[in-house]
């Protein structure tokens, strides 16, 4: 009686090289395919009495793969839980930085209005006297976190409405 080789299941080998795959990335993208192609493989193992192996590769792959998605689930939230805070620190960093830009602009376009018209520390610019397409500045700047700019005396610097805005 002569009987054929058994042959190495492809699911399993797939299983087990995902499995791996996804425990060194803690990736559930190629968990959730390892765990699907463990159990395949096993099923198709079992039923072929014998003319496939790889049981070993396939609860190998399986193994991994489980493990990798409860590390996903535990390790993906705590990322967040740091990331999102600190990306929203950045964002109103960033807003802040450039509302300071826009109330330098202002300062200086009032110190040009103020030389130019030969006005005193006292005065104070209107809107048509900044900005404008023939003026110091070409629009007037708008706050990037939704403030509001007041152009004040001469004397005096350029405030938003935002707390910590401000030259």
């Amino acid at each position: 009686m002569n009987q054929s080789p058994s042959k190495t299941s492809g699911l399993a080998i797939w299983s087990l090289v995902l499995g791996i795959l996804s425990f060194v990335c803690f990736s559930i993208f190629s968990a959730i395919p390892a765990v699907i192609c463990g159990h395949k493989a096993l099923s198709r193992i079992k039923r072929s009495d014998g003319a496939l192996t790889g049981q070993g590769l396939a609860i190998g792959g399986l193994v991994m793969g489980y493990i990798a998605i409860v590390l996903s689930l535990i390790v993906i939230p705590v990322l967040l839980a740091v990331a999102i805070p600190n990306f929203v620190q950045a964002r109103k960093h960033a807003q802040r930085q450039a509302c300071i830009s826009n109330l330098r602009a202002i300062e200086g376009a009032k110190a040009q209005w103020a030389v130019e018209h030969k006005n005193v520390p006292a005065d104070v610019p209107k809107e048509v006297d900044i900005f404008g397409a023939d003026k110091y500045i070409e629009s007037k700047p708008i706050c990037p976190a939704g403030g509001t700019y007041r152009l004040n005396a001469v004397s005096n610097k350029p405030t938003c409405s935002i707390p910590g805005h401000e030259l």
